[in-house]
């Protein structure tokens, strides 16, 4: 059988290390959960009542991520660029329409993220009704630290989430204070999608979001995950 022939070279398989591993983890999808935090969700003036609502969701391609420890340049279009820190749920099997007892059959293992985001355009967006890829999917938001294998951690359900510029406190929670748990979540995306090895699910961040300028330095950590960190550079 002869070789494919492509016009230009396919793009490559964009992907993590993990801990303990020399094999990486090749990222599929990266799937956004969106006001998961009640504080983080009247922050932005959009209260939720879990009673009345369902998880809603935004997706980044798999080409915005990008490891921790990079420095990367302020982005195009924005004078509004913000840091979202997250816990990222990293997927290792198939599950669809599943139950929140089957969770932790899907769980490969956890991350540290940040969601970064234009938010001038986001709300632009939001406050016309449009979609958010603008604010949301655009290169190099993705940022996510290794990956730890769940082993012993099993299903998180608590543990400290933070986030510091220039090591000045911006954020700080607790992942008991998710709206819906990561259980909850899965049963709740995966009546939607496929969810297959490879996704990600950044599982939405709490209060204290903000801007940050070039020369800044984010870090986060969130407890027996791990950490994350982010360089600002001038604009291109």
């Amino acid at each position: 059988m002869s070789k494919q022939a492509y016009l230009w070279a396919p793009a490559p398989v964009h992907s993590l290390p993990v801990q303990g591993s020399e094999s990486r983890f090749p990222v599929r999808r990266i799937f956004c959960v969106g006001r998961n935090y009640h504080a983080h969700a009247l922050e932005m003036n959009s209260p939720v009542d879990k009673a009345n609502a369902r998880p809603f969701y935004f997706l980044k391609d798999a080409s915005t991520l990008v490891e921790s420890g990079a420095t990367l340049p302020y982005p195009a279009g924005t004078t509004n660029y913000h840091y979202e820190m997250e816990l990222v749920v990293a997927i290792g099997a198939s599950g669809f329409r599943v139950g929140e007892d089957e969770a932790q059959r899907l769980v490969y293992g956890y991350a540290a993220g940040l969601d970064m985001t234009r938010r001038d355009l986001q709300l632009t967006a939001r406050e016309q009704g449009r979609p958010w890829d603008l604010g949301k999917n655009f290169e190099n938001s993705a940022i996510c630290s290794e990956i730890i294998p769940q082993g012993e951690l099993g299903i998180l359900a608590s543990g400290s989430i933070a986030l510091q510029v220039n090591g000045t406190a911006k954020q700080s929670a607790d992942l008991g204070q998710l709206i819906w748990t990561i259980p909850e979540l899965l049963a709740d995306l995966s009546q939607f999608y496929h969810l297959e090895p490879g996704d990600l699910i950044y599982t939405g961040t709490p209060e204290g979001v903000g801007p940050v300028q070039p020369g800044d330095r984010i870090t986060g950590q969130i407890h027996k995950v791990g950490s994350v960190a982010l360089t600002i550079a001038a604009a291109e």
